[in-house]
């Protein structure tokens, strides 16, 4: 689109007084927007959630099969619902939202088809949900007989907008009406034992707090909710319109003030449109919440419910056991996709495909450092390296314990780094390349990606290293034929066959090593050899494994790296000058 170059403002127009902030008004029309504390009032208390910690999961409640459906192009149907209702009783889920029996013949059928199928375990709670209105809790009790667990959830708006625009109603009015409809779903279910109640007042975080309490306090006294039949008073943001914080010190003033609280599970349903339904769930348990309910990956209307993976994921990271299980998040995640039709963004925080990837050189040479510095403490304390506490940089959680792999945390664009090369080399290749080589093979790698703009696997690396490293030690200007090294009292003696230039020609020369004897040869046939770096290591366990060596040389005055792979150490290191003196002589 085109740059659109607006006017510059004034110094009086100026919404700062800094000089080094350069910003300017916007011509967006921002006074149409009131702010938070304008539109709903937040009793000022003597804050005690700033100070505290999470150190439990509360009652996690996936809503996917209903408030999760009712954001779908495509609802699911009974195989796609099924599917994903065994999902989340084998994640562990143990109260599951699973319908809104009254809205559609699907959503009834579904909860049928648990009710006589089996498909419920003994100790899960299943959640229906309904309106305000006779008929409607009327069809929604008839669902879910048969079932041994159950929250009947009645919900209302309870917002003065919502009151003014959508409902006409005062706010006696509408209380009256939430009783009148939570009374007659009391007598619906009358003494059947196993059945719960749950209320919502739909758009609480823009509700009068005083109204909220009055209207959570009368249902709990109708209900006779006790600590052995609790209610749920849920407490959603239908619509974020705050910072987290403010969603924190409404939750506390009603944790502080509901009325029998110890027979009161207070719950929360945070939405994203903010962009913060995490952080407003995080900080609602902090201020007293003790069930949380939301959708997996954060599927829901408009922006989303909040994300119930990255909640739990969130408390494991922390120490504190989810109560859940996300070790194979990749099982996971196929289920949703499939059963939404919706994707997973590739950065969706430990589900996505890229969230454990490094791209940037500094992260991966932190990255493949860390990995190598756990490696070594588990060892030095005696476990696994998936039982070893885990502190590695710029991970902040082990993708070991997804069901993920190493391979996919560094991997190679024109962004990366030596370190990442040289780790994606070692962990797949067992090349170990000297510290002081890898700014050459980096040099190499960012040219090819840089000239064809797109990532290398790390089998691709390891053919551009043997291309220009390890092959010119048998496809150069100078090449070896024959030849053998012998000892003779502490001297070393270097015979071979060589043609430089096409000239062929026989050679020999001595030193305090085989090496040195080599470079000898090689002054004999007019070749200036100095060795000024040298490396080795075997690449795997076991007699017949290769050996990698790495030579840094000075020919006739310019220097390059060669390298050799062979069975044999002695070969491989001969070959690895000889590599370096093509590089140099090409």
């Amino acid at each position: 689109m085109p740059v659109v170059r607006r006017p510059r403002a004034t110094s009086s127009a100026m919404t700062t007084s800094e000089t080094w902030n350069r910003q300017r008004p916007s011509a967006m029309p921002h006074h149409r927007y009131r702010p938070a504390h304008h539109r709903v009032e937040v009793p000022l208390v003597d804050r005690t959630w700033p100070s505290r910690r999470i150190d439990r999961a509360p009652l996690w409640v996936p809503v996917d099969l209903r408030d999760g459906n009712q954001a779908l192009a495509e609802p699911m149907d009974t195989a796609r619902k099924r599917r994903f209702f065994d999902l989340l009783i084998t994640v562990g889920f143990t109260e599951i939202e699973v319908g809104y029996p009254s809205a559609s013949r699907t959503d009834f059928e579904f909860v049928r088809h648990l009710a006589t199928s089996g498909a419920v375990p003994d100790d899960v709670t299943v959640v229906v949900f309904t309106p305000a209105r006779h008929d409607l809790i009327d069809r929604t009790v008839d669902s879910v007989r048969g079932l041994p667990n159950v929250v009947v959830h009645l919900y209302t708006a309870t917002a003065p907008t919502w009151r003014d625009v959508v409902l006409g109603r005062s706010r006696a009015e509408l209380h009256e009406l939430i009783l009148d409809a939570a009374g007659h779903l009391a007598r619906r279910v009358g003494d059947r034992p196993g059945v719960r109640f749950q209320f919502s007042p739909e758009v609480f975080n823009l509700t009068e707090p005083d109204y909220v309490l009055e209207v959570c306090d009368s249902l709990t006294a109708l209900w006779d909710a006790g600590p052995d039949r609790p209610v749920v008073h849920n407490l959603p943001v239908t619509v974020e319109i705050a910072t987290p914080n403010v969603y924190a010190d409404q939750i506390e003033y009603m944790d502080r003030h509901l009325a029998r609280r110890e027979s009161v599970i207070l719950s929360v349903h945070p939405h994203n449109d903010r962009g913060t339904g995490v952080a407003c769930a995080e900080l609602a348990l902090l201020a007293g919440a003790q069930r949380v309910e939301g959708c997996l990956f954060g599927n829901g209307e408009r922006t989303g419910n909040v994300d119930l993976v990255t909640l739990a994921l969130n408390l494991y990271t922390q120490g504190v056991d989810p109560m859940l299980d996300f070790s194979d998040i990749d099982a996971v995640r196929e289920v949703v996709e499939h059963c939404n039709r919706l994707p997973v963004h590739q950065r969706h925080p430990y589900g996505g495909d890229l969230v454990h990837t490094a791209f940037s050189g500094t992260h991966q040479d932190a990255i493949a450092k860390g990995l190598a510095h756990h490696a070594k403490r588990a060892a030095e304390l005696g476990v696994p390296a998936a039982g070893a506490p885990w502190d590695v940089p710029y991970l902040p959680i082990d993708p070991g314990d997804l069901g993920r792999t190493y391979e996919e945390v560094i991997r190679i664009n024109s962004q990366s780094g030596k370190g990442g090369i040289a780790h994606l080399l070692h962990r797949h290749h067992g090349l170990d390349l000297p510290q002081a080589m890898r700014p050459d093979f980096s040099r190499m790698v960012q040219e090819v990606t840089d000239g064809t703009g797109r990532e290398l696997a790390h089998e691709e690396l390891r053919k551009l290293f043997h291309t220009n490293y390890i092959t010119p030690a048998h496809e150069g200007v100078v090449t070896l034929g024959s030849w053998s090294a012998v000892e003779t009292d502490g001297e070393h003696r270097f015979s071979c066959a060589l043609a430089v230039d096409g000239r062929e020609g026989s050679y020999e020369g001595v030193g305090n090593g085989p090496l040195s004897a080599f470079t000898d040869a090689l002054r004999a046939a007019g070749i200036a050899v100095d060795i000024l770096a040298y490396s080795e290591h075997a690449t795997d366990t076991g007699p017949d494994s290769p050996a990698a060596a790495y030579a840094r040389c000075r020919v006739d005055g310019v220097e390059r790296w060669g390298s050799g792979w062979d069975t044999s150490i002695l070969t491989a290191s001969v070959h690895a000058v000889l590599a370096a003196v093509n590089r140099a002589r090409s």
